[in-house]
Formats: structure tokens, sequence, C-alpha cells
């Protein structure tokens, strides 16, 4: 703030005496500086197409960016990152893509769709999914080869599909699954629903599920921990908010840590 010095008034006297408590003029006031400029309020709506294993973390992270940014509107899709890639690149209106793998995003960034380099928000990797009390007495990834048993995996086409296809070569099984999942969503539904012994599925969803299965971990899992890309889209009709809800969700790590996820490193 710019600050004027007072002046003193002294009374002229023909006395060589200084007189004492000569009265001062109060301050001038001075003039407020102008008011910075700031960003505009985010408003408006994007749709988020992201895969399904982000399906609580990503809704819990929505509700509280809505509240605190009043006025703007976050719809989630999720599904399959294959198919939600598919569906992208044929013209889908979508403002931001959240793959469940680096291959699944490439398919959208190869097609020069996304607005800037994706980034990575999180890591995951599978874990076995049994129902409560583990019914079908499965003890670890061996059992996918037994035919007795009732598996169920993701599509190979899917990122938790081809980490599924990853960890079987590594343990040098072939397995032998009942049913191909669209996505995690759905493997992991048949186990709750107790219509399969065990199902591959990432260690999120095993702790989103609670008390409806329970999870055995597996040491092949460490080699095929896949990442999670962000991007916003270039054909978004509101790129503010699209740039506005990654950053959200990138300073929000800590919340895709309790929920499960790795770092993103």
């Amino acid at each position: 703030m710019n600050r004027r010095t007072p002046i003193a008034l002294a009374v002229a006297t023909l006395s060589i005496v200084a007189l004492a408590g000569c009265a001062q003029d109060p301050p001038a006031a001075t003039p407020s500086a102008p008011a910075s400029s700031s960003a505009p309020a985010l408003s408006g709506s994007i749709t988020v197409d992201a895969a399904a294993s982000l399906n609580e973390v990503f809704p819990a992270l929505a509700t509280t960016f809505q509240a605190d940014n009043p006025g703007t509107t976050i719809t989630l899709n999720f599904g399959g990152s294959s198919a939600l890639a598919a569906a992208i690149v044929s013209g889908a209106p979508v403002d931001v893509f959240a793959a469940a793998s680096p291959k699944t995003m490439a398919t959208v960034t190869d097609a020069s769709l996304t607005a800037a380099d994706p980034v990575t928000i999180a890591r995951n990797k599978l874990e076995i999914a049994v129902p409560p009390d583990n019914p079908g007495k499965i003890t670890g990834l061996k059992d996918f080869a037994d035919a007795a048993k009732t598996i169920v995996v993701c599509d190979k086409a899917v990122p938790c599909g081809a980490a599924a296809t990853q960890v079987f070569d590594l343990a040098k099984i072939t397995a032998k699954p009942d049913s191909y999942e669209p996505d995690v969503t759905s493997v992991l539904t048949k186990v709750e629903g107790n219509n399969a012994d065990a199902g591959l599925v990432y260690v999120t969803d095993v702790q989103a599920a609670g008390d409806k299965v329970e999870g055995i971990p597996f040491d092949e899992a460490d080699q095929a921990i896949t990442a999670y890309p962000i991007a916003a889209l270039k054909a978004s009709k509101n790129a503010a908010l699209a740039s506005a809800w990654i950053a959200y969700v990138q300073a929000h790590e800590a919340d895709l840590q309790a929920a499960g996820f790795l770092a993103p490193q």
C-alpha cells in the first residue's frame, strides 16, 4: 500500500521558543489497490468415461468436486477400457477418458483425439476373489487350471483380462475359465453372487466389495501391475472443466490410495 507522510503544521510566532503539541493533519486516504483478477468460476458439465475399476473412488471424488464447484456436473460412465476407447474413436461425446492401461489409452492417443498427453493417476494389480468362506476351496492361481472349479475372468481385450493372461503365463498354467466377462465389475458380481468359485479382479475391487468376497493374493500379480492414464479429449465442449477435473483427481492421490490403488510413480 502507498503511504503518505503526515505533514506537521507549526503555528508561526515571533517567539524563538518552539510551540509544543503541534497539530497534525489526518493522513490522507490511500486509494485501494485494484483487485487482482481471478479465474472465472467453473460451470457446466462434462462426461467422463472411466475404467470399471474406478467405479467406487470416482463417484466419491465427483461428489466433493461438485460441492466445491457449484454449478458443475460430472457425469461418469464406467465400462471395460477397450470398449470405451473404441466408442471414443467412433465419435462418442466424451470429455475425459480414464483407462486401466496405457495400451487402451493408446487407442485414443494414436487417433490424435487427446487434448494433451495422458498422465498416470494410479496403478493397480490383480487379486483372486472368492465368495465368503471360500466354498470352492481355492488356494491359489493353480486352481484356475482346474476344470472342476467354476472360474470367471475378464475378456482378454480389456486390461484386467490382459493382466490375467500375463499372470497365467508367469505361473505356467493353462487357465480354464467358464466365462470371459466384459469388465472387472462383471467378474466381481458373479463372485459376489456365489455364481463362481473364483474370479480374477483388482485389489481395489476386493477392498470395495467388503465382506461380500474374500481376497487371495498371489506373487505373480506383482509382475503384472497396470497403470491408469487419464486425458482430456480435443472434442470436449468444456475444456476448462475437463482440465480442472483431471487436476482435482491428481491432487487427490491419497483418496485413490485409500481405495487400494498403488501410487502412480
